[in-house]
């Protein structure tokens, strides 16, 4: 079950921001993270089968003090919006001829001198 949640990290300056997001990112089932709140104290958290419990207190063990404030399930998958098709590359080095036969090419010259 995919699921949503946000924790409230003590976090001083951009380092323990980093080793914070680290830590984060490292657990198991987590999909994407990122900060959230006025002075970047939260970390939201979106992940398939992650265990708020375990995350939360490996953050208390790594950068400091750790607060869980809530978790949701999410609704479902966010249907892609209708982008056009990515543009095909040749997968040679050499560039792509097209030989294209002329109509003219099997009739005779209408101007031969001999």
């Amino acid at each position: 079950m995919k699921q949503k949640m946000v924790v409230k990290v003590t976090m001083s300056d951009e380092k323990s921001r980093s080793k914070a997001l680290k830590v984060v990112v490292g657990f198991s089932g987590v999909e994407s993270a990122s900060l959230k709140g006025d002075d970047k104290s939260q970390i939201e958290v979106t992940g398939d089968g992650v265990d708020a419990v375990q995350l939360t207190s490996r953050l208390r063990k790594s950068v400091g003090h750790a607060e869980l404030v809530s978790v949701s399930a999410v609704d479902g998958e966010k249907k892609e919006e209708n982008k056009p098709p990515a543009a095909y590359l040749w997968p040679y080095n050499q560039p792509l001829y097209v030989y294209q036969e002329l109509p003219y090419a099997h009739q005779q010259d209408p101007c031969s001198i001999m």
